[in-house]
């Protein structure tokens, strides 16, 4: 008796094989939808290079910055902010923002003044603020436009900041810090801001 030929059956016709490739442009297709306008327009990493913005944040850690906040309300003084550096847009610095639109900026040393538009004064008390050494003291006045933000680096003796090259435009805001993902021991949300300093 012969034996039985068996003839082995397809595992998939060529119109599965097309389904499957369909969905997998679907997919792709989805991702890059949803992916891609939160990169541009609601958060995007960063990573922190340098240490002009020491003890609040080190080299190298990892970011989360907020890009759809600004679209809704105004950059307040206090918070850390990414920024397009305005003598070479390709560029990216991250800094605190110092003095708001319309204010007048009285920098004595390492003391700060804000003169509001209604004329009224206050010395900032910055906790926050590294000063070793005393290199990064200036002596100066600025005048702020409707548009313009008055930066510095937290770590005062060696930031590259608004002192030395002017304030920035809004057009150059990118977005606010948000959020610290590494180091896993320095973790948190809204790293570096600080509240109620109007």
């Amino acid at each position: 008796m012969d034996p039985e030929t068996i003839i082995p059956t397809p595992t998939s016709s060529w119109s599965e094989i097309r389904s499957s490739i369909i969905e997998i442009v679907r997919f792709v297709l989805t991702i890059i939808i949803i992916v891609v306008p939160i990169r541009m327009f609601v958060a995007q990493p960063f990573i922190v290079s340098g240490l002009s913005m020491y003890p609040t944040f080190d080299d190298n850690q990892y970011l989360i910055v907020d890009e759809l906040s600004y679209y809704l309300r105004e950059p307040e003084r206090g918070e850390v902010v990414v920024f397009k550096y305005p003598k070479n847009p390709s560029k990216y610095f991250i800094k605190r923002i110092i003095g708001l639109p319309g204010e007048t900026i009285r920098i004595d040393g390492q003391k700060v003044t804000i003169t509001k538009p209604n004329s009224t004064s206050k010395v900032l008390e910055e906790n926050y603020a590294s000063v070793t050494n005393g290199l990064g003291s200036v002596y100066k006045t600025v005048q702020l436009n409707d548009r313009e933000y008055f930066v510095m680096g937290d770590n005062r003796d060696w930031s590259s900041d608004s002192r030395s090259w002017g304030p920035v435009d809004e057009k150059f805001i990118r977005g606010r810090a948000i959020l610290r993902l590494f180091p896993f021991t320095s973790v948190g949300y809204l790293p570096g801001s600080i509240t109620n300093s109007n």
